[in-house]
């Protein structure tokens, strides 16, 4: 049943369903108000909520891109070379004594193998 002789718990469902319907709209105020608050936060920016609208967009020439690409590539290439060590270079006469040396070990590996066999 929803009500007594009285009519006692109808009135109670009612009452809460007020008392609901009160939250809801004090938050629902709550929110608006915050709402605004961040819309004149972002005027005050110099913008606008949905996508940018109202900004005028600044549009670089091609020459300028160029000019600027350059420039980077010229300042990495200065990095780079800063950063590059002088390869160094081996003498013939210091090759000559690692393949010199190189050739006499394996002499005695294969002087060994032979050796065995």
């Amino acid at each position: 049943m929803l009500f007594n002789a009285r009519g006692g718990l109808l009135m109670d469902i009612v009452k809460a369903l007020r008392k609901e319907e009160a939250k809801l709209e004090k938050t629902a105020k709550n929110a608006l108000k915050q709402l605004t608050a961040i819309r004149e936060a972002v005027k005050a920016f110099g913008g606008s909520l949905i996508g940018g609208a109202g900004r005028k967009k600044h549009k670089m020439s091609a020459a300028g891109r160029l000019a600027i690409s350059k420039a980077t590539k010229a300042r990495w290439a200065k990095v780079r070379a800063a950063k590059a060590k002088p390869r160094r270079k081996m003498s013939a006469a210091g090759r000559a004594s690692i393949v010199k040396a190189q050739r006499a070990r394996w002499a005695k590996i294969h002087a060994k193998k032979a050796k065995a066999a």
